[in-house]
């Protein structure tokens, strides 16, 4: 049995988030890659596609609806009724968010204002077709734009195989763009192939995630995303074989990847530590060795209580964080920071993973502060409008406010509503 520990760490020395998300040498090859796509087109495009992600020669680089059909066709019955599963919870949960947004009309001074949710045209999804295919990236990213009411959705992905092609026909996708990395991101902003696209999501590798950065702004994006991240918090009654299951399930996903854990004493530290040696050293090839090298990333926080557990939480603000405790709902409303939060011992992040639900396209390097995981809302705008009848005391108002400013321009078009009848 393999022999190491987990780097125990204090609160203070939790890696702050600039530090996990800073990439300048993916940002400058993905700029190359939008730059050519910008000047080369479809002929570059195919150029690194057939360089880069495996596409042969004279192969289409989209395949349409047509070919998503065939695909999910030819895969075995089980395995599309799996998918037909998955993709009918996952659309249920994304169908209920867009039903709790409500539209807005209130009265304000003089008439009324309010907003309405519009989905954008053209969405597309990255599914990423690298290490591990996952068919159930395009089950998440398609099915929570077409809840959201989205016209067009357009996939791409490296070397995309029938079961992709299947999630990507049974979520319902328009069709698929048989290219990967930050020229596939580009080719959607800038439709290449495909039509332009107004959103570009989903989880990617470095170049994908560099290149979302860079495009924000052309098109709009969900959160940043890096390697992925689980920290889990176990009371010292909890299953140490448990942990160390959740842990690896998220090490083996990329040597990149975080697995950590916060716990309340050092015996409960190193009965998990021995687990994660026992079930690491059982694991197939070549998980056992991508999810070695992600534990070196990992740690261990021993909390002296409550309040530091919940401060060590929100200081990482983790993509995934799974709670082992008797009264999980407690530490869910202390840690505010998490991109996805799994409550008790039978909730297992990679039921998530799988679509029991709520999207697995999260925010990770610390991004979960500021922003939320991927659903409908990525692919909506609350568009606000305002209706004035009775200008008159807010017309007066604005004209004087625009003078305070040095707008006199403002001002007398504010001056015309006052003093005109509408």
């Amino acid at each position: 049995m393999e022999r190491y520990s987990l780097r125990r760490i204090g609160l203070e020395e939790i890696p702050a988030p600039a530090l996990r998300m800073a990439d300048p040498e993916a940002e400058k090859i993905a700029y190359e890659a939008i730059r050519a796509l910008q000047t080369g087109g479809e002929a570059e495009l195919r150029n690194r596609a057939e360089a880069l992600d495996g596409l042969r020669p004279g192969s289409p680089l989209l395949i349409d609806r047509r070919g998503l059909e065939a695909a999910r066709a030819r895969i075995d019955g089980e395995k599309r009724l799996l998918l037909e599963r998955a993709a009918k919870r996952i659309s249920s949960f994304a169908r209920a968010q867009r039903a709790s947004l409500a539209d807005l009309d209130i009265a304000i001074q003089g008439g009324r204002a309010g907003h309405r949710f519009l989905p954008v045209a053209h969405a597309g999804c990255y599914v990423p077709g690298g290490r591990y295919p996952l068919p159930s990236s395009a089950l998440m990213t398609v099915c929570a734009a077409r809840a959201a009411g989205v016209a067009e959705v357009w996939c791409a992905g490296p070397r995309p195989t029938d079961l992709t092609l299947a999630a990507s026909c049974i979520a319902g996708a328009d069709g698929f763009l048989a290219a990967g990395g930050a020229h596939a991101i580009a080719a959607l902003a800038f439709g290449v192939s495909v039509p332009a696209c107004d959103v570009v999501a989903g989880p990617g590798g470095r170049y994908v995630a560099a290149a979302k950065r860079l495009l924000y702004g052309t098109v709009g994006t969900d959160a940043p995303a890096g390697p992925s991240e689980l920290l889990v918090i176990a009371e010292s009654g909890e299953s140490p074989d448990i942990i160390a299951a959740d842990l690896l399930a998220q090490a083996e996903h990329d040597p990149a990847a975080v697995p950590a854990l916060i716990v309340f004493d050092e015996d409960m530290a190193r009965r998990a530590e021995k687990a994660v040696a026992e079930r690491l050293a059982v694991l197939p090839e070549p998980n056992r060795t991508t999810a070695a090298s992600a534990l070196v990333n990992g740690w261990i926080l021993v909390a002296e209580n409550f309040g530091t557990a919940c401060a060590a939480a929100n200081r990482f603000a983790p993509e995934h964080l799974e709670i082992l405790a008797a009264d999980p709902g407690r530490y869910e409303r202390g840690c505010t920071s998490a991109g996805a939060v799994f409550l008790g011992i039978g909730t297992a992040e990679v039921l998530g993973d799988y679509g029991a639900g709520p999207n697995h396209c999260l925010p990770t390097g610390g991004a979960s502060r500021f922003a939320a995981g991927l659903s409908v809302l990525t692919f909506l705008r609350a568009r606000t409008w305002l209706k004035v009848d009775d200008p008159g005391k807010l017309a007066s108002d604005s004209a004087e406010f625009a003078r305070m400013e040095g707008l006199e321009g403002h001002a007398r078009a504010a001056d015309l509503r006052a003093k005109t009848a509408i």
